[in-house]
């Protein structure tokens, strides 16, 4: 078992590196575009708020693999081929950026509107409300469920080798299809990724301990 174990070390460190290399594209540009359209829900026109409002619903409701699937066999009906790497990427990428939007929206819906009338009083323009009395409080309303999002990033990234990339999964299938023994790959595969996830947790509970200093 050391043994089998021991030979896939260096293909599964391969993988892993581009299962880490995966999570981090999704979930920087998940933010970002979750975010922005996020913010454009709670406080667009209403044309927006709607556009929005129909690609989070309608993304949210399709399972990931048919997500990614319709991207990758999908899109080149239209003309737009993609390697399989970034059609997995933006797969990942759209579903997660619908949840952020989510987490967003509650995270500052979730703000009482006083806050903001009197920040309006004051004379605070609306991009120094958001900045200064919305996003703050918001933020660790955000920060929890938006870490837990990370983790189902990480999780959810195992799915790209079923378009043919070698992450950590798929080297674990290829070491078995050479060693012919399943058990302790999976196994060691298993533990990586609690791993990975359980540190994401415990860092969690650090950030949501570092900003229990605010109150309601």
């Amino acid at each position: 078992m050391l043994t089998q174990i021991a030979y896939a070390l260096p293909f599964l460190a391969q993988g892993f590196a581009l299962t880490l290399w995966v999570s981090l594209l999704v979930v920087v540009l998940s933010l970002i575009a979750g975010v922005l359209l996020g913010v454009g829900l709670v406080y667009g026109p209403a044309p927006l708020r709607w556009a929005v409002r129909i690609f989070s619903d309608t993304i949210r409701g399709i399972p990931i693999l048919v997500l990614m699937f319709f991207v990758y066999y999908g899109l080149p009906a239209i003309g737009l081929h993609l390697p399989s790497f970034w059609a997995a990427v933006l797969a990942l990428t759209l579903f997660k950026t619908a949840q952020v939007i989510e987490y967003l929206r509650g995270a500052v819906g979730s703000i009482p509107k006083g806050q903001s009338e009197a920040a309006m009083a004051i004379g605070l323009t609306f991009r120094q409300r958001l900045t200064y009395v919305i996003f703050p409080q918001a933020f660790r309303r955000f920060l929890p469920p938006w870490i837990n999002g990370v983790t189902d990033a990480v999780k959810g990234s195992a799915l790209v080798s079923l378009l043919g990339i070698t992450d950590l999964m798929q080297a674990i299938n290829q070491v078995i299809g050479r060693t012919y023994e399943a058990m302790p790959l999976y196994i060691l595969g298993a533990l990586i990724y609690f791993a990975v996830n359980y540190a994401l947790s415990l860092a969690s509970r650090r950030l949501e301990r570092r900003f229990s200093f605010i109150r309601e």
